[in-house]
């Protein structure tokens, strides 16, 4: 709304009196409204009163009203009702308030022109003056609802075109609340221009309301995007106590934090009158703010009162964000308030074209309208303001103070007013998509075929008989598009497909002020609410000539979560690190997300990286000098049973069997391959076949090694005098079923192991958490216990014979070597069992592969070495008479 509102406080004091007042008239109106024949009246209908309004008129077969704001203030006469009130007067003449009526005049004119509508019918019009005042526009609606002069009542019955069939205004929220709720009550249409409140929306409570102009409810949305789009989530909010400015305080604070992000630092109310004190305080906490942002729903009347403290005070460096009502007020930019203003940033009504309109308008001259027993009398007053005379007859005292006379041939040309300045139609470009909305409304009515009607008994609408809310059904039904390109229609709320225009208000360096379109925000079936900006043709009023900083603490870095400050705003908060093994959270800000199970947080805490594995791998020094070791102790078994096969006939190699000493050789080479599988990436087969496989290479190496101890009985034994029965049950046969049958049973033991708990791979992440170590578990500890030992009670079976048999004749006596070697492998095992069990991950299957590889060398150092020694550099004693006649063993 424009133009300035100075004088309320000079009604506020007939408020009380106003609202009773208002109640009678209702109550008065609404009842002679119906215009029952009664005996107390003639049979003919009968006006009770008359109002006597600012208005303009013309006659038509079917007349559209209208409510403006003609004039800014008015006086109320004496309301003491000891005489007939008189009528209230207005004064402080509004030309965009009256360019608006114009709009509307010249949308009648240019339709009733249009041959494509509403052919065969001519629209009217009745526009009233509200004065910005309830009671006055009040008084203008049920004018137009009722009708006022007898000839608009026709026949007896009141039958007949209703005195208006449609309204365009009010131009207040709280004006269209009022008159709408009454009006709603007959469905009569009302389309508002400027009227914005969300409450408006509300169709059980204003079924018959429809506006031109977008919801505030949308206007707080297009100024959240604004917010979101520079990243503005610190923002203080002022609105003025009225419907229009508390709603939009609801609004914002329901929607901004769940849209935009953000949340307000303060919610002011602006004062309806110039209360300094107030003021003061209201910018004393704008100026302890920390938010750069301050948004205004208010009038630039309020704003006047505002900016006169910010001067005041010299609060600079704030970015304001202006409501629809003060975005374009040229009261306001001044180059005294510009230090303050510039950089405005505004949401502003959709600017439009109305091709003519400016012709129309040089048109207008008061002997065309001068009626007054219509009361033709708005542009007699025009007249008078623009010219500044006053038309006979004059006021008293008026010619002797040199006033001049309105003569009525005036040129509008030479003089300079915002009448005809059409560059900027914004509240305008409503009024004629209004008019233009009720005329297509009607066109498709009247264009309804008998017979196929949406009406009772699928009727239609007709001249003769045309009622408001039959308006209604094809209103909600209307969609045209202006010869400016905007597509109107109406929503199930009544409210139109919503566009605004973003405004900024640059300070140029010649010190003059230009309001300049920087982007749209708008919303349509298909995409949306949408938001459009040209960043590089916004004027910002700070040093940086970049975008201020709006946050109350800045966005957390990667690597933190929010950690709200108690009792303050949401957008307060603490950033606190994420702990090991969590990463911020992209979409939860106050939660830090875990990383997967294989996954680990980085250093900066900021994303999830692989997790190290550790397994005993063959690329490791640890892994490289065991597989070498392995293939070292295979490679000597392989070299020694080379000698042994190459020297099979020599006497060493041909004592104490010759053919377990083949197969205890490639038991141990078993042995040391066997290791292998602890090396390596564990997979099923390899943690399945590594202990089955170490414990059947060592029994078999053990058995071999214990008949072997039992045959050097056996044939000690045999030796002397009736002691050869002994060898019948440890000739050859005997020696392989007893090392088969040994082998087997640790066979069968790790058969049912694999059978009932098998060892698989395991991921463990217990030791490290930044690490996986892979590991074989063995599945039952009870197999791998049996599985051990069986092969230590073979082993110290073993032990113990070779031991008892360690003082026989040299020359029969390989139990020394075979004590010795036992008493390596057992050394080597006893210590295996508390060092594998407090290693952890990789080092546990080092210290078992240590282990074997050092039993094995033991055994096979102990029980081939001396054998080699003698067959490779000791030749002259490889033969039987050297064995025979030493006394003493190889």
């Amino acid at each position: 709304m424009t133009g300035l509102r100075k004088g309320v406080n000079q009604t506020k004091v007939m408020w009380t009196l106003l609202d009773t007042n208002l109640l009678l008239l209702m109550l008065l109106y609404l009842y002679f409204f119906s215009a029952v024949s009664s005996s107390l009246y003639s049979s003919l209908c009968q006006l009770q009163g008359e109002f006597h309004l600012n208005g303009m008129h013309k006659d038509g077969d079917v007349v559209l009203g209208g409510l403006f704001e003609i004039h800014f203030f008015s006086n109320y006469p004496d309301l003491s009702f000891t005489s007939e009130p008189q009528q209230p007067t207005c004064y402080g003449f509004n030309i965009l308030g009256f360019r608006q009526a114009q709009t509307m005049a010249f949308a009648i004119d240019e339709i009733n022109r249009n041959s494509n509508l509403l052919p065969n019918v001519t629209l009217g019009y009745s526009l009233y003056d509200n004065c910005v005042q309830l009671g006055i526009g009040f008084r203008a609606a049920l004018l137009l609802a009722s009708g006022q002069e007898e000839k608009v009542l026709l026949h007896e019955t009141c039958v007949g075109t209703p005195p208006v069939l449609g309204i365009v205004g009010d131009s207040s929220s709280t004006r269209s609340m009022a008159i709408s709720t009454v009006l709603g009550l007959y469905r009569v249409p009302m389309v508002s221009y400027f009227a914005t409140c969300s409450c408006l929306s509300d169709r059980q409570r204003f079924p018959s309301f429809f506006r031109t102009i977008p919801s505030d409810a949308f206007q707080v949305r297009a100024m959240i995007q604004i917010l979101k789009h520079f990243d503005w989530t610190w923002a203080g909010l002022l609105v003025r106590d009225d419907d229009y400015g508390l709603h939009a305080a609801r609004s914002f604070q329901s929607d901004l934090g769940p849209y935009g992000g953000g949340c307000l630092a303060y919610t002011e109310i602006l004062p309806w009158d110039n209360d300094p004190d107030e003021l003061r305080r209201i910018v004393d906490v704008m100026k302890k703010s920390t938010a750069r942002v301050v948004i205004v729903f208010a009038h630039e009347s309020h704003m006047i009162d505002l900016m006169e403290e910010v001067v005041r005070q010299n609060v600079t460096g704030l970015q304001w964000i202006a409501s629809e009502a003060w975005t374009a007020a040229a009261v306001l930019q001044t180059p005294r308030l510009m230090p303050y203003l510039g950089g405005t940033l505004g949401i502003a009504i959709r600017r439009g074209e109305i091709p003519g309109l400016r012709d129309f308008q040089l048109q207008i001259r008061p002997d065309l309208y001068h009626n007054n027993r219509r009361g033709n009398n708005m542009v007699n007053q025009f007249w008078e303001h623009t010219f500044q005379c006053r038309f006979a007859p004059p006021p008293a005292g008026w010619v002797e103070a040199g006033g001049a006379l309105c003569t009525g041939q005036e040129d509008l040309e030479s003089v300079e007013t915002e009448l005809l300045d059409v560059s900027d139609l914004r509240p305008e470009y409503n009024v004629y998509k209004a008019v233009y909305a009720l005329a297509y409304a009607l066109d498709d009515m009247l264009q309804c075929e008998p017979g196929r009607g949406p009406f009772s008994g699928h009727s239609c609408g007709n001249l003769q008989r045309l009622e408001p809310w039959q308006l209604v059904y094809y209103l909600d039904k209307v969609n045209f598009t202006t010869s400016f390109g905007d597509q109107v229609s109406f929503d199930e709320n009544g409210d139109v497909l919503p566009i605004y225009d973003i405004i900024n208000w640059q300070w140029l360096p010649d010190g003059r002020t230009k309001v300049q379109t920087v982007g749209e925000v708008k919303k349509s079936a298909f995409k949306g609410e949408e938001l459009t900006l040209d960043e590089d043709k916004i004027f910002w009023n700070f040093k940086s000539k970049k975008p201020p900083r709006s946050v109350c603490s800045e966005s957390c870095p990667p690597g933190t979560r929010m950690a709200r400050k108690k009792g303050e705003p949401e957008c307060c908060f603490d950033c606190i690190p994420c702990s090991e093994g969590t990463i911020s959270n992209k979409t939860d800000s106050m939660e830090c997300t875990s990383c997967p199970e294989d996954f680990w947080s980085s250093p900066q805490r900021d994303h999830c990286v692989p997790k190290t594995t550790e397994f005993l791998s063959y690329h490791e020094p640890l892994g490289i000098f065991l597989t070498a070791t392995s293939l070292l102790g295979t490679f000597i078994c392989i070299v020694v049973l080379g000698i042994f096969i190459y020297h099979r006939r020599t006497p060493v190699v041909r004592a104490n069997n010759s053919e377990l000493s083949f197969q205890l050789l490639l038991s141990l080479k078993l042995c040391f391959l066997c290791s292998l599988l602890f090396i390596g990436r564990p997979r099923l087969w390899t943690c399945q076949l590594r202990h089955a496989a170490f414990g059947i290479s060592f029994v078999l190496c053990v058995s071999c090694i214990l008949v072997k101890t039992m045959v050097v009985l056996a044939v000690f034994k045999a030796s002397k005098p009736g002691g050869e029965a002994s060898l019948k049950w440890f000739g050859v046969l005997q020696q392989r079923g007893t090392v088969l049958v040994l082998t087997s049973v640790q066979a069968a033991i790790c058969t049912a192991w694999l059978l009932s708990a098998s060892p698989v791979p395991h991921k463990n992440t217990q030791y490290h958490n930044d690490k996986i170590v892979y590991e074989c578990i063995v599945g039952s500890p009870v197999g791998f216990a049996v599985l051990l030992g069986y092969i230590g009670l073979l082993a110290m079976l073993s032990f113990l014979l070779a031991f008892l048999a360690r003082n026989l004749p040299d020359s029969f006596n390989e139990a020394k070597l075979i004590t010795f070697s036992m008493l390596i492998f057992c050394a080597v095992w006893v210590a295996f069992v508390p060092a594998y069990i407090s290693s952890p991950g990789k080092y546990a299957d080092a210290v078992e592969v240590f282990a074997i590889l050092a039993s094995s060398f033991g055994l096979l150092m102990a029980l081939f070495g001396p054998k080699c020694y003698i067959i490779l550099l000791r030749p002259e004693r490889n033969t039987k008479k050297a064995i025979m006649g030493r006394g003493t063993g190889p």
